[in-house]
């Protein structure tokens, strides 16, 4: 019986859809069970495989054999996580608009011997944003990260109504090129780069984090406990686990939060669509990532 309480369909027979994630650290992961059961759910075949560059001790420069392989076994697309969401973009053949504006891909969708890179990260961020704190003051945002994700992040925390967004990375010149790529498509000033967080902090409305601090693989606060207070909300990216020492600190200071499960979720639908071409139930993904340990 499915989450929702109706038999599922049975599955045809016929060719699987066969996808993956690529990176590093991902044995965690809760896509291939999001995949796979709103696939079966619509009585669809699909596989989803996990190719950890950890456990298969391989870095980075790995990533253009690893997509090669897959096209060639059949794959359907992969989703790319970190920390290959940049370094894919040299591999593609094309690009969406999005994908190109944000510079970083979490998905890849292989058709007619080409590769074309997407992103739903911008848009799962928003998604789960917009539940979990609908009505969040923006005027100035911190942001943690400027990588893949924190590239999307950025994007849609400025679609969003954030009126000056504050980054910082722990490569400052990522962080100052990421915020001249934002000022050039939303206006001068609107994205600058930080180099004193506790002043950041403390002229903001809240707190986006967009590194993999905090997940088991790397376990800690991404910033000193007592630049957070209460009136400051806190919007973490990582997911697993779900509740990270960030939102832990910040809930006990008062603050506001919301965790990385909404961006997993709201990212997984658009990467399901793309792989399938079939619209997915995001109200019963949700369901399924609620019901996971």
């Amino acid at each position: 019986m499915s989450v929702s309480g109706t038999a599922a369909p049975p599955v045809p027979p016929g060719p699987a859809c066969l996808v993956g994630l690529i990176g590093s650290g991902i044995q965690s992961s809760r896509s291939p069970a999001l995949h796979e059961q709103e696939a079966t759910a619509q009585g669809l075949r699909l596989i989803y495989r996990l190719l950890d560059l950890d456990v298969l001790k391989l870095g980075v420069e790995a990533l253009p054999a690893l997509l090669e392989a897959a096209q060639r076994c059949g794959f359907n697309g992969l989703n790319i996580t970190h920390p290959c969401k940049q370094a894919v973009l040299p591999l593609l053949d094309e690009v969406s608009e999005d994908a190109g504006a944000l510079g970083a891909v979490n998905t890849v969708v292989f058709g007619n011997g080409r590769r074309i890179g997407h992103n739903t990260d911008h848009s799962g961020f928003a998604e789960g944003f917009r539940r979990g704190l609908p009505d969040a003051r923006m005027e100035q945002v911190v942001q943690l990260g400027a990588g893949g994700a924190g590239a999307a992040v950025a994007h849609a925390a400025l679609a969003l109504g954030t009126g000056r967004l504050v980054l910082l990375d722990s490569d400052a010149s990522r962080a100052v090129a990421l915020a001249e790529q934002l000022s050039a498509r939303f206006g001068a000033g609107r994205a600058v780069a930080g180099a004193d967080i506790a002043a950041a902090m403390h002229d903001a409305d809240g707190l986006i984090h967009a590194t993999p601090t905090g997940m088991a693989k790397y376990p800690g606060l991404p910033l000193p406990a007592e630049l957070l207070q209460p009136h400051h909300w806190v919007a973490d990216v990582v997911y697993v686990p779900l509740d990270t020492e960030l939102l832990r600190t910040a809930r006990r200071i008062g603050c506001r939060t919301v965790d990385g499960g909404g961006m997993a979720v709201f990212q997984a639908v658009g990467a399901f669509r793309l792989f399938t071409g079939r619209e997915p139930d995001a109200e019963r993904m949700l369901r399924h990532f609620a019901g996971m340990d």
